[in-house]
């Protein structure tokens, strides 16, 4: 009997939002704890996920000249010192290796927090003319930043991603990709992940080590919070002027080429749960489902059902379908239960009857709606009803986001708002660092980003009454 409860083991998330995160977690099988304290192991259907996002994504980048690569794990301290900005930053979160072969090393080493200095470092190696300009690289991999606490794919010590690195002749060819890359993300989320976006740049203080701006995606997730779920960064020639990074331009004189980066990781993941999912579980993307349909037979011991529901299966994968059947002896509703759980997008349910009749029933993940098909038209069914849980997916969640946006003009407004609504709350913001700490200090929010997309809400600061020619956005986020 305890297989049959195995939804209800699932905290209700309009009571504790972050246990039924875990619960999710766990349950879906997504992840597990290991014996380091904030790192964990991804599973086969957390990883199939990461796998599915990674294989469209990276098609992505190579529409736009992204080649992949792979840098050391290791980083000598005197490289990541050259870097004034960038080293301050990420030295608190540094994990070191002091010993190897058992003896004490000349000098220590950073397991990667992030890989500038070593794609800067090559950069310098390589480059010599304007015509081997630009270089886009990208790579896949895992970085280790020792965080003080850590949740389930929101907060690892080690935790798998993708940085872009790319040098330019020109400072307006590297402020474009930036923005280029920028646009691919939130092309991605929107488009691939269902989850709408935000885009702006970064207030001077939330802007990354070392960069001269920082573009950022925002998404609202199910309880109001705010996700940074990718940013693009524009270095400017700063990291190549430390790193000695030199090129011969047209009229033969020696320069400096522009940088960027760019990157996401799996907090995709987090995001994606905490976006769509619900009290049942999972709700995926059907894009990036391990599992897109799952064929479940009806009285699979009568004559036909388990033959019909193979040759079912076999057309569904020749289709290119990720599909499974479920022939275990477990009951129907514990099959049921199990797959919302999963998130699967799409469940065919065919028994006796519903051959006898030459149909089947889908049944969509998203918002349980019933369909009945003819089993001729099943393909074209099943492409249908994926492209309508997308975008029932989309739809839901942009109301969640345009419905918890709200206008402030003082910072006591801002903090009201904030307190009984969650959500963004959008101010118009003089441009001064103490304001936005008082913004922090008083309401909770920290800046989420400066749209892109600007509304004239006013002409002072909300925070200190000053002039003000921004619009920003404020929230509380993960």
């Amino acid at each position: 009997m305890a297989k049959d409860k195995k939804v209800e083991q699932i905290t209700d998330m309009e009571v504790d939002f972050a246990q039924w995160f875990t619960d999710v977690c766990k349950k879906a099988q997504l992840i597990d704890y290991s014996s380091v304290k904030g790192v964990f192991i991804y599973r086969p259907y957390g990883y199939a996920i990461w796998e599915n996002i990674q294989h469209i994504m990276d098609a992505e980048f190579k529409k736009q000249g992204v080649e992949n690569v792979y840098m050391p794990l290791l980083i000598p301290e005197s490289l990541l010192q050259k870097e004034k900005d960038h080293v301050e930053g990420f030295a608190p979160e540094c994990a070191w290796v002091t010993m190897g072969g058992g003896e004490k090393l000349e000098e220590r080493y950073a397991i990667r927090p992030t890989s500038e200095t070593l794609f800067c470092e090559h950069f310098a190696n390589v480059l010599q003319s304007h015509r081997d300009l630009p270089m886009k690289y990208n790579q896949w991999c895992s970085v280790l930043r020792w965080e003080k606490t850590s949740r389930p794919f929101l907060r690892h010590r080690e935790f798998l991603w993708q940085e872009g690195h790319t040098i330019h002749a020109t400072a307006e060819e590297a402020k474009e990709f930036t923005e280029t890359m920028l646009n691919v993300y939130a092309d991605f989320c929107e488009n691939v992940l269902a989850m709408p976006v935000t885009r702006g740049q970064k207030t001077e203080k939330e802007k990354f080590n070392g960069a001269e701006a920082t573009y950022t995606i925002e998404c609202m997730m199910h309880d109001r919070k705010a996700l940074q779920a990718g940013t693009s960064h524009y270095f400017g020639d700063g990291f190549a002027k430390a790193f000695e990074i030199e090129f011969t331009d047209k009229n033969n004189q020696k320069t400096n080429p522009h940088e960027t980066s760019w990157g996401v990781s799996t907090r995709l993941i987090g995001g994606i749960i905490m976006t769509h999912g619900d009290n049942n579980g999972l709700v995926l993307p059907p894009k990036i489902a391990p599992t897109q349909v799952i064929i479940l037979p009806i009285a699979q011991h009568k004559p036909g059902v388990l033959e019909a529901a193979n040759e079912l299966k076999s057309r569904l994968l020749s289709a290119g379908f990720r599909v499974k059947l479920d022939d275990s002896d477990n009951s129907m509703g514990w099959k049921c239960a199990e797959y919302e759980m999963k998130g699967v997008p799409l469940r065919v349910e065919c028994g006796p009857r519903d051959l006898e009749n030459g149909q089947c029933v889908l049944v969509r993940r998203n918002d349980g709606e019933k369909i009945t098909v003819k089993l001729e038209e099943l393909e074209e069914a099943v492409a249908e009803q994926l492209q309508q849980v997308h975008e029932g997916m989309y739809a839901r969640a942009k109301k969640n986001l345009e419905d918890h946006i709200y206008e402030a003009h003082s910072l006591e407004e801002a903090k009201q708002l904030q307190e009984e609504n969650g959500g963004f709350v959008k101010t118009m913001w003089c441009g001064e660092l103490e304001c936005e700490l008082k913004m922090k200090e008083v309401a909770g929010m920290s800046s989420r980003c400066i749209p892109f997309a600007q509304e004239h809400l006013g002409d002072t600061c909300a925070c200190c009454g000053k002039k003000a020619d921004k619009m920003i956005y404020w929230g509380v986020a993960y």
